[in-house]
């Protein structure tokens, strides 16, 4: 799954980079009997909701393309905490 989640990191950075969004982080986790594929993202100067939800897309896209072995899992796309 390490692999998966590297390749799938990479795919998405590419995708993202004219939007000059940054994957910060990809992991697969399971947590009370859910299963999450959790993307992080950032910006320079933050990353607000409607680009979350553009970015989503793309990342939803990419995501299906890979074909995640896992039957059942929530993809949750999110911004960095910035504190």
């Amino acid at each position: 799954m390490e692999k998966l989640l590297e390749e799938l990191k990479k795919q998405l950075q590419d995708a993202l980079k004219s939007q000059e969004i940054i994957v910060d982080e990809v992991t697969f986790k399971e947590e009370n009997k859910y299963k999450f594929l959790t993307v992080t993202l950032d910006k320079i100067g933050g990353i607000d909701l409607d680009t979350i939800v553009e970015a989503t897309k793309v990342v939803n896209e990419i995501v299906d393309k890979m074909d995640i072995p896992e039957e059942n899992y929530i993809l949750d796309v999110v911004s960095k905490e910035r504190g």
